[in-house]
């Protein structure tokens, strides 16, 4: 998995592209060569950009689920909908797609977020309404999540 990290600003010109910024490219390197997938996430208002890699872990987990259980073939339905592979043109940009644009309502203004293997593309505002939380909360919410680590067996307890 590539450890990718970091917040970045862009903007997306009018065909809908946006240009990678440099410490992104830098951590991506070793995945530049193949094509991506651009999806819908499945929490949020944004897309989600995976290298062919990442993607390719997460359909080997998906891939597992009995298709003929119906929630399964739903959920892989809904999962994979609206997928897109990409790849960077010659400027290291991404395209969007008209439907993958209008999903998360982006505009002009975008945020690149990349953590755990994945990029999330989202718009401006949008981002900065997600991660506007009271710090309370977000400290409830940590312990909730990460409370109950065990850093030496590295697994909850």
């Amino acid at each position: 998995m590539l450890n990718l990290i970091g917040v970045h600003e862009c903007k997306m010109d009018a065909k809908g592209r946006i240009s990678l910024p440099a410490a992104l490219k830098k951590q991506l390197a070793p995945a530049m060569d193949d094509a991506f997938v651009l999806k819908r996430s499945v929490f949020s208002k944004c897309l989600e950009l995976y290298p062919m890699q990442e993607w390719n872990e997460v359909m080997g987990k998906v891939n597992t689920l009995n298709r003929f259980v119906k929630k399964n073939n739903d959920f892989i339905r809904l999962f994979t909908a609206g997928v897109k592979l990409v790849e960077l043109d010659g400027a290291t940009r991404i395209g969007i797609s008209p439907d993958l644009k209008s999903f998360a309502n982006l505009s002009r203004e975008v945020v690149l977020s990349a953590h755990n293997g994945i990029v999330e593309i989202w718009d401006k505002q949008a981002y900065e309404d997600a991660v506007n939380v009271d710090g309370d909360d977000f400290g409830l919410l940590a312990e909730e999540v990460m409370g109950g680590i065990n850093p030496s067996q590295n697994e909850l307890s």
